[in-house]
């Protein structure tokens, strides 16, 4: 078996995908590209869950299951903007601090039958 290049990968990002994100971008890949990127894997960081999320896809694939007509290539467009939150001090509502007991329009009463 020769070591996998990385520019031979089919996913050109692929160093840089989280388990989460990898999960859903190799829906697109062969069984012969979702071999390639095990076998990169294997050599280079060998996380067990991503050989294991690897291995049930290919599991799929041979079971028969199709190939989604999704994207290999990363998303592109503008990203959102980071952070930041509408909420300003004009537009935050008062602090509000409840009595330990009951409530300021009703007196406290006595427990049971004690006057």
């Amino acid at each position: 078996m020769s070591p996998t290049d990385h520019d031979e990968l089919p996913l050109p990002d692929y160093d840089h995908l989280s388990a989460g994100e990898l999960e859903h971008r190799i829906r697109s890949l062969s069984e012969g590209d979702v071999e390639r990127l095990i076998r990169y894997e294997r050599e280079h960081a060998d996380r067990a869950h991503v050989v294991t999320l690897l291995t049930a896809r290919l599991r799929q694939l041979e079971a028969g299951s199709p190939q989604s007509p999704g994207s290999t290539q990363p998303p592109t467009g503008p990203r959102g903007e980071p952070g930041g939150s509408p909420v300003t001090p004009a537009t935050s509502p008062q602090p509000y601090h409840p009595p330990p007991h009951g409530t300021p329009d009703q007196a406290a009463r006595p427990k049971g039958n004690r006057f």
